[in-house]
């Protein structure tokens, strides 16, 4: 007797697609970040990197998993609309993150919303919306900093980016970041006028819903907050988590000998948010050293040198956030099944 599911198998169909062309695009990305590489230099660069900034550097970057937790605590309620206690956050968090460098489709974060809802008492709708909120947040913070690192880069004025000025770009990413800040805002302020701008400009269809979607999660998941000094709040929690992350990149240049500003750091991380939202393998191997490299080359800094550094802070702070979410999966009820259910319900 047959008893597969042929409702399953469309999704496997495009799982396996998605696998292919994240495959396809991290080996693409990888060979482009090794183009100019010299292996021999990259040894020599691993070897001579300074291990007090390199350490330090990890520190501060693991330090954004327990600021995303308490970040958390101002927009998630458990369903008794209390505040979820600092140990289910914490392990949420480490759990999701862990899965988000471990498993496909950026499954860490259905996989996080399952351990909030676990551990916490929260309902599954509620972890995924304040996601969706954590995710808006995360998105104007960068947008701002990025815009900020364009503006104050220190790069030549001569310098191009794909035929473009660095001036010009920072002038169209500065009015393209004050257009997405301005929606953010709105969309957070006044939710229900943007849901009538949505469907007065936009026709019915899939894309309409889901950005109506978006903004009722938005909506719901800052409903906690009940004012605009709770909304401000999280912003700066947002900006503090971003700005602490952008300093792990600039300590961990003085590893390198990389002369190169805070500024650069924070328009460094910018450009790896961007590089690593494209399909890629877990641990977004291939994007996260292309985009590296493609920032650090800009401030002259030879390709073997950007990729030992684009290297050695990938791994070494992709390791922290790995063993942390497996010690705190050893002390929870979760499983390793928890987890290959959040990879079966993602869709790619």
């Amino acid at each position: 007797m047959n008893t597969t599911d042929p409702a399953a198998e469309p999704q496997r169909g495009r799982h396996a697609l998605a696998a292919v062309v994240g495959l396809a695009v991290s080996v693409l990305l990888l060979w482009w970040a090794t183009r100019n590489v010299d292996l021999d230099e990259v040894g020599a660069h691993l070897r001579s990197a300074r291990a007090l900034p390199l350490l330090l550097a990890v520190a501060i970057a693991t330090l954004t998993f327990p600021i995303r937790a308490i970040r958390w605590n101002h927009f998630l309620r458990n369903d008794a609309g209390e505040p979820v206690p600092w140990g289910p956050r914490w392990h949420s968090v480490a759990i999701g993150f862990m899965a988000n460098n471990l498993l496909p489709f950026r499954a860490g974060e259905v996989v996080r919303a399952l351990a909030i809802s676990r551990l916490g008492d929260v309902r599954l709708a509620s972890a995924i919306t304040s996601l969706v909120v954590e995710r808006v947040l995360d998105a104007l913070a960068l947008v701002a900093l990025f815009v900020i690192g364009l503006f104050l880069s220190g790069l030549p004025a001569s310098t191009t980016v794909g035929g473009v000025s660095v001036a010009r770009a920072a002038s169209v990413a500065a009015a393209l970041g004050t257009v997405a800040l301005a929606a953010g805002l709105v969309m957070v302020v006044w939710p229900h006028w943007t849901e009538v701008a949505l469907r007065r400009l936009l026709p019915e269809g899939r894309l309409r819903a889901r950005l109506i979607s978006i903004g009722h999660g938005i909506t719901s998941g800052l409903s906690v907050l009940r004012s605009p000094a709770g909304i401000a709040l999280v912003a700066a929690w947002s900006l503090v988590l971003w700005l602490v992350n952008g300093l792990s990149f600039f300590v961990m240049f003085s590893a390198f000998d990389i002369d190169v500003s805070f500024t650069g750091a924070l328009l460094l991380q910018g450009a790896l948010a961007l590089g690593v939202s494209v399909p890629s393998t877990p641990g977004y191997v291939g994007p996260f050293e292309a985009a590296i490299v493609a920032v650090l080359e800009l401030y002259g800094i030879p390709s073997s040198k950007a990729f030992s550094y684009a290297m050695a802070y990938h791994v070494s702070t992709f390791l922290p956030i790995v063993l942390l979410g497996f010690w705190s999966l050893l002390r929870t009820p979760l499983a390793f099944r928890d987890l290959r259910r959040g990879t079966a319900v993602v869709e790619p």
